[in-house]
């Protein structure tokens, strides 16, 4: 633990100048690249970390860090107010975030968005700040049948959100864990389901399927539906009341227990390495929809879903950093970037980095708070002008996020290749919806399948057939009960919610 002398002049670094300039301006960019469907945080900070060679450590990281933080905020944006998430964590967003805008709420559905974002967010820094060894020690100790138990219990929880028909709802899971299938076995390291085409060696490229499946189906749909007259993308009425286009503090403290729900959620499976905030926002609102009182109103406006899946995905920033900073391991594809950057300024991370580069990673600390701070301050200003922006016709932005979409994924999947991909999902999302089967799911289990199989295969060769050996797992064996009996009660809530209808 390095000295508190140390730990402040590592704080004191953050305040400077220049790291303040550099963490703002991060954070200006992130929610930039983040509002654009198709581009994304992870895009832009993979574009820039060779242009922080020649910066200070703290200043290439912290700019680093502002972008990855802004591009969750202003990934909400478009979500809310067009359908069209601007990155894949902010899919669960749209669920309630625009409805709440088609009522003509599109600032009360942003601004709740920010607050919940910001305050996940904090939430979990401040847990990497005071715990993030102790954490780091507990992920470490999870092995592969703890791990599996967690799988479970996710996939349980999906159970929340297959609305009435338990069957549609396998169905979309088989469906999701099939795509995650294509490409080479992680056991055995042999291709399978890639048709010849060598492009899916690798798997379905992860920003073909997300946004295929949440943006392009959308705006096809929404395209088909324009008329000759020029509407604009979403009608924000005239002389709304001032409760319409602002979130009051009772309204913020009504969702307290939703917000420090979806940040544990979020920080809890941030430390995990290979999760992601994706599920983590999925999972977040699936348990705030079970624990709602009316879980009939997610989906049509609620704030408590925007509240739940913002405090999640955000939560997971700062808790990727605990396995990144203590044990080396990145939690994510954006975490991997960060430690990207580390090592082209010659700073290895791991168990020793506390003692060697304290004053550093504790300045690291500081510039996370202050991006918090940034994204609150520039999210303030710069939503009147997202929402301004709707009010242009529908037919230029549609027609413009569609070509976002497109320059995205041919940038991000390497090709056309992968621009075939999302065109194939944006169709399947189409049908699927049309038969009443659930696409968020689908991603769901896309987005869990590889994790699943290879604890899977590992648990199975640790118990070697033998499942009394269980009881030498005693967390992963009560994670596993647990996710059976969560799925029990889950089944029975909608076989009864069926039988009502």
């Amino acid at each position: 633990m390095p000295e508190l002398t140390i730990i402040f002049a590592g704080l004191g670094d953050a305040f400077t100048p220049a790291n303040l300039f550099f963490v703002f301006a991060g954070v200006l960019v992130g929610q930039f690249v983040g509002a654009v469907p198709g581009i994304g945080p992870v895009m832009a900070m993979a574009i820039a970390i060779p242009f922080t060679f020649g910066m200070d450590p703290l200043a290439g990281i912290g700019f680093l860090v502002g972008v990855n933080k802004g591009g969750l905020v202003g990934g909400a944006i478009p979500a809310i107010l067009l359908n069209t998430p601007g990155t894949p964590d902010a899919a669960a967003t749209a669920l309630d975030g625009h409805p709440l805008a088609k009522q003509g709420k599109p600032l009360k559905a942003t601004k709740m968005a920010l607050y919940s974002s910001v305050t996940g967010d904090t939430v979990s820094d401040i847990v990497l700040i005071t715990v993030s060894a102790p954490l780091a020690i507990l992920a470490l100790r999870m092995g592969p049948v703890e791990v599996f138990g967690l799988m479970l219990l996710a996939f349980a929880v999906i159970a929340g959100l297959m609305g009435r028909s338990l069957v549609k709802g396998v169905i979309a899971i088989a469906l999701g864990l099939l795509a995650a299938m294509v490409g080479t076995d992680p056991e055995h390291g042999t291709p399978r389901l890639y048709f010849g085409q060598f492009e899916l060696y690798d798997g379905i490229p992860l920003p073909a399927i997300a946004i295929g499946m949440l943006a392009i189906s959308e705006l096809l749909r929404r395209l088909s539906e324009s008329r000759r007259e020029v509407r604009p993308a979403v009608r924000l009425p005239k002389g709304q009341p001032r409760e319409d286009s602002m979130v009051s503090w009772h309204e913020y403290w009504a969702c307290r227990f939703t917000l420090a729900r979806g940040a544990t959620i979020g920080t809890l499976l941030g430390a995990l390495p290979g999760i992601g905030s994706t599920a983590a926002a999925f999972m977040s609102y699936a348990t705030a929809k079970q624990a709602a009182k009316d879980p009939q109103s997610f989906g049509k406006g609620n704030i408590q879903g925007i509240a739940a899946t913002e405090s999640a995905n955000s939560a997971v920033m700062g808790a990727n950093m605990i396995p990144l900073l203590t044990l080396g391991i990145p939690g994510s594809v954006s975490a991997a970037l960060i430690i990207s950057a580390f090592m082209i300024h010659g700073i290895q991370p791991g168990p020793f980095l506390f003692d060697t580069q304290g004053r550093l990673i504790y300045g690291l600390f500081g510039a996370m708070l202050l991006a918090n701070l940034g994204n609150l301050i520039i999210g303030l200003f710069g939503l009147r002008f997202w929402v301004r922006v709707v009010s242009a016709p529908e037919s230029f932005i549609f027609a413009s996020a569609l070509l976002m979409c497109f320059a995205g994924v041919y940038l991000a999947s390497g090709g056309l290749f992968g621009i075939g991909v999302m065109l194939v999902f944006a169709v399947l999302a189409y049908v699927m919806t049309s038969l009443g089967i659930s696409v968020v799911v689908f991603i769901i289990a896309f987005f869990l399948g590889p994790r699943l199989e290879v604890s899977l295969s590992q648990t199975l060769a640790l118990l070697n057939g033998d499942p009394a050996k269980l009881l030498d797992y005693p967390v992963g064996l009560a994670l596993t009960l647990l996710a059976l009996v969560t799925a029990v009660i889950l089944t029975r809530r909608v076989d009864r919610s069926a039988s009502q209808s």
